[in-house]
């Protein structure tokens, strides 16, 4: 079982699908990564020879930052925006949606399933009169 950058890839994948299990490698990065280490991407997790998971390893560890690294500085920038007050930051607070989406509908997502319709908190009639 490969093990990079702290995460067990999954052995019956292709190299190429599995790299985008790490954080902050998707499926285009995961491409040029095996392009530079020539690794074949068709080759299956569990068949990879250790000098090719330690070339990759090594190469992903030293050009890229991902899993905690990258998280710890995404939740750094998040906080950077708060403690400054931009807008960004407030709406980051509030819990709300960042990058400008709408707010009268459709920011399920981002508030939880939150019903603030007039019907919706209505109670049934006990009987009818």
């Amino acid at each position: 079982m490969a093990r990079i950058a702290g995460v067990n890839l999954p052995p019956n994948k292709r190299i190429e699908a599995a790299l985008p299990y790490i954080f902050g490698i998707g499926l285009p990065l995961s491409k040029k990564i095996l392009a530079a280490t020539a690794v074949d991407p068709n080759i299956r997790v569990k068949d990879l020879t250790p000098e090719d998971e330690n070339k990759l390893r090594n190469y992903i560890d030293k050009n890229f930052k991902s899993e905690g690294p990258l998280r710890q500085e995404i939740a750094m920038n998040i906080k950077l925006a708060k403690d400054i007050g931009s807008y960004r930051g407030v709406r980051h607070m509030r819990g709300l949606p960042v990058r400008g989406q709408r707010t009268k509908t459709n920011s399920r997502t981002r508030r939880g399933n939150v019903r603030r319709t007039m019907g919706s908190g209505r109670k049934a009639s006990a009987e009818k009169t």
